[in-house]
């Protein structure tokens, strides 16, 4: 199946999961959607990523997180910059999530990174998503 837009399609199959408690979901794998799903977990919004075969083709098996066993630690997921209209932010330009209690994911020319790894080492980019 063609998707147009790969990265709001896992960002909404975390998000369609969280909010029925699964406890995995499987995303078809590419190279920013492992960066993706390491950030999340470096910031601790997932518990897991594991690299699986399905049918032939690389996925993701990424384990979601609860707090206490009921709510999930994900609340909300955005998608920003999108195929019809990117969004770009300079190195101090870059948005805050919630006054910081959230997360921006900004791919940048050093690689996909966190909006506070981005303003650390001066570095503009697109801004990819919220995550709160």
């Amino acid at each position: 199946m063609n998707v147009s837009d790969p990265i709001a399609d896992m960002l909404t199959r975390i998000r369609n999961a969280s909010r029925a408690r699964h406890t995995e979901v499987l995303v078809p794998a590419s190279r920013t959607k492992r960066q993706i799903a390491r950030i999340l977990k470096d910031e601790g919004f997932i518990e897991d990523v594991m690299e699986a075969q399905d049918g032939g083709h690389p996925t993701l098996r990424i384990t979601l997180k609860y707090v206490g066993g009921k709510a999930p630690v994900v609340s909300g997921l955005k998608r920003i910059s999108q195929p019809g209209l990117r969004v770009y932010a300079g190195k101090t330009d870059i948005p805050r999530v919630l006054g910081g209690l959230g997360i921006v994911i900004v791919s940048t020319s050093q690689g996909i990174m966190t909006g506070a790894q981005a303003r650390k080492a001066q570095l503009g980019g697109e801004v990819l998503a919220f995550v709160w």
